[in-house]
């Protein structure tokens, strides 16, 4: 009797897991934010940040942006799954283009007198965020950046008075002259 070897994964490694953004091409017509959400739900995945808009007026055509982290195989299953639903036109991972270029706003209200608000405008000026607002006892910032940047602003801002923060999500294109 022979025993036949049945490969069995290493419980040992684990693989890793990364952040992967994707651009997904759609037609505009209601529903189909639900059922991309629907998808990601259903099956576990997390959406750390979407953005919505339509990118072609005529032909109705939205860009959907998600940021999402997952194993390989979780990624090419996501992108599979993304690509089977019927008003879905293409989906690319800008993730595997290289550094695609990814932006957010914010606006962030802080609330303060006196130093803190000497303060709140100095660290606003180094980070180049715009008053887009102010009163005798606050301010609102806005701000766009990478999500680093705006994460460490919003950090900074909360010793000085920060009240709320109103965000984006990530904008993203892929660089070069290629277009998706």
């Amino acid at each position: 009797m022979t025993l036949m070897s049945t490969h069995y994964p290493d419980p040992t490694r684990i693989e890793p897991v990364n952040r992967h953004t994707l651009a997904v091409i759609v037609d505009n017509e209601p529903g189909v934010l639900a059922r991309i959400a629907g998808l990601f739900s259903g099956r576990g995945y997390n959406i750390e940040s979407l953005t919505v808009t339509e990118t072609e007026h005529e032909s109705h055509i939205s860009r959907i942006t998600i940021v999402t982290t997952g194993t390989n195989a979780v990624i090419e299953q996501i992108k599979s799954q993304l690509e089977r639903l019927i008003p879905v036109h293409r989906v690319v991972d800008l993730t595997q283009y290289g550094d695609a270029v990814e932006r957010e706003l914010c606006l962030v209200k802080v609330v303060g007198k006196g130093d803190h608000r000497v303060e709140a405008m100095r660290l606003a000026l180094a980070f180049g965020a715009r008053t887009v607002d102010a009163t005798l006892t606050s301010f609102i910032f806005e701000l766009t950046g990478t999500t680093d940047e705006i994460e460490r602003f919003i950090k900074l801002m909360t010793g000085v008075g920060l009240a709320e923060v109103s965000r984006t999500g990530i904008a993203a294109i892929a660089r070069g002259a290629e277009a998706i």
